[in-house]
């Protein structure tokens, strides 16, 4: 199993002037050590609007930065978003190009289609287009990184004959991973070919595996790949903080482990909310249901760091408990460990301590 850093950049309130500007530079530091004490890859999620939770709206800038101040560190989008009109699948494959080839072939391309209102409504997307949309994307970006000269005409773009350049420097193409919730989900990005970016946070290992064996089972089936090949790979993401005694870890990441899931699991109720307005049925959107469920009756509030501890959702303690908690994410079939080691607001030196102990500590007993 590998070990990725993964981030939403947070910017807790109060806001100084100052505040995303630390976020960032902070998080670019965070990013050289990590590429010095041996982390496998860096990936951001790519959100809008989501004040305090994320301020991670145009991450390939980012991504830009941190290519040109690292050597080894893969770099992941966690995920681009393919829907329009966020992103043209155009756009997309050029940018993602110049990264690889400014990176020395360092990416790996992460696709989604969003789950919150504040997303979808903003971008005046309609929920039930979303994964067709995400879908038909894909197969567009492909296609101007595999030929020559390439033209199309879907249902949601379209483009006469163009040579797109530049093309990236991995071939045929970066890796390409689908990101997904459900269990519909897993078996649909499966089915597809795609390497799987299975999101859902407070998770136990156990349930992760169960998951992780839906992707196996329908990728192992899969003779029509998306993108012309099978990229059997399956990655998620748990929260991380490591220091040198248990009391430390628990008591710096205590807040930020407990707000983030909480803060999460309401953005995701908010879709519930706006179709429901829209008279509009959940469809493949139906697990935000059950987010909006747990929001209404009070359960998200029980949520604590010491349950999330009894399940095993999350990485926090000593470096030797770490890598104990680690392994069930490897005996559930986790192929690359997304490690999100700033939920909400822990300090840059409690970060950097993770990234340090992590990398010095846990990660060498993955090799």
């Amino acid at each position: 199993m590998k070990f990725a850093l993964f981030y939403e950049i947070p910017v807790a309130r109060p806001w100084g002037d100052r505040s995303e500007y630390d976020a960032y530079q902070n998080t670019i530091e965070q990013a050289v050590l990590g590429d010095q004490v041996g982390w496998h890859a860096f990936w951001t999620v790519e959100h809008h609007f989501l004040e305090e939770f994320s301020h991670c709206s145009n991450p390939e800038v980012l991504y830009g930065a941190i290519a040109a101040r690292t050597k080894n560190l893969r770099i992941g989008y966690g995920v681009r978003l393919m829907p329009q009109p966020y992103n043209h699948p155009v756009r997309t494959a050029e940018s993602v190009a110049v990264l690889d080839l400014i990176s020395g072939g360092r990416v790996d391309f992460g696709t989604g289609r969003s789950a919150t209102r504040a997303e979808l409504e903003g971008f005046g997307l309609d929920p039930h287009e979303t994964r067709d949309m995400w879908r038909e994307a894909i197969g567009h970006v492909v296609g101007c990184w595999t030929n020559d000269e390439y033209e199309f005409a879907g249902k949601y773009w379209s483009m006469p004959k163009r040579r797109v350049l530049p093309k990236p420097l991995q071939k045929p193409h970066p890796p390409v991973y689908g990101a997904t919730t459900s269990d519909e989900g897993h078996a649909e990005v499966g089915g597809l070919g795609l390497g799987l970016c299975s999101f859902a946070v407070g998770v136990p290992p156990e349930e992760i595996g169960r998951k992780i064996a839906i992707y196996r089972d329908a990728v192992s089936r899969c003779a029509t790949p998306l993108t012309g090949h099978v990229h059997n790979a399956a990655a998620t993401f748990t929260m991380v903080n490591v220091a040198p005694t248990e009391t430390e870890a628990r008591e710096v990441a205590r807040d930020s482990f407990e707000w983030y899931p909480k803060t999460g699991a309401r953005q995701i109720a908010t879709v519930a909310e706006y179709m429901a307005e829209r008279q509009q049925a959940l469809g493949n959107y139906g697990y935000a249901a059950e987010m909006k469920a747990h929001a209404d009756d009070g359960s998200l509030e029980l949520l604590t760091l010491d349950i999330l501890l009894d399940l095993n959702a999350c990485v926090c303690g000593t470096p030797e408990q770490a890598v104990e908690m680690c392994k069930r994410y490897e005996a559930a079939g986790v192929d690359l460990l997304l490690c999100l080691i700033n939920p909400y607001k822990i300090p840059h030196d409690k970060v950097m301590q993770t990234i340090e102990l992590m990398g010095r500590e846990v990660i060498p007993h993955f090799a």
